[in-house]
């Protein structure tokens, strides 16, 4: 941990966050948020430009559907957001804190020039805000 308090999104987001294709299973999605324990994710094409958006919300009654008719759930690219919230790797802690009060996303992509670079929770807003209050 950094000796000195965060100040920018780039202080506290995870680089190496999970991700996924349109093309990848409804099925896999499901598994991959259950793992890294995430409400929803960022969608990327092949060379990880942001082209969507897909949480647990985005697919629940899917595949609650697909397991009572015991079909295939739906792939990424038919339930996902196409309007993203993103945020850049610049911004002050402080200014997206406010920004997530209330029913704004919990997990927002970072990106520059519309480049996936990594992800930021409300979690990690939280922690640094209290990280910044005790130093």
């Amino acid at each position: 941990m950094p000796s000195k308090a965060p100040t920018t999104v780039r202080d506290i987001m995870s680089r190496d966050c999970y991700r996924v294709t349109g093309n990848t299973s409804v099925t896999t999605l499901a598994e991959g948020l259950a793992l890294h324990r995430l409400p929803g994710v960022p969608v990327v094409d092949s060379h990880d430009h942001l082209t969507g958006f897909i949480s647990e919300q985005d697919v629940l009654g899917k595949v609650l559907e697909s397991a009572y008719l015991n079909d295939e759930p739906p792939l990424v690219k038919e339930l996902m957001r196409h309007e993203v919230l993103s945020v850049s790797p610049t911004k002050s802690i402080t200014d997206l804190a406010q920004e997530m009060l209330g029913p704004k996303p919990k997990v927002y992509p970072v990106t520059e020039q519309n480049r996936l670079v990594g992800i930021v929770t409300r979690r990690d807003v939280l922690s640094a805000l209290l990280r910044m209050r005790h130093s």
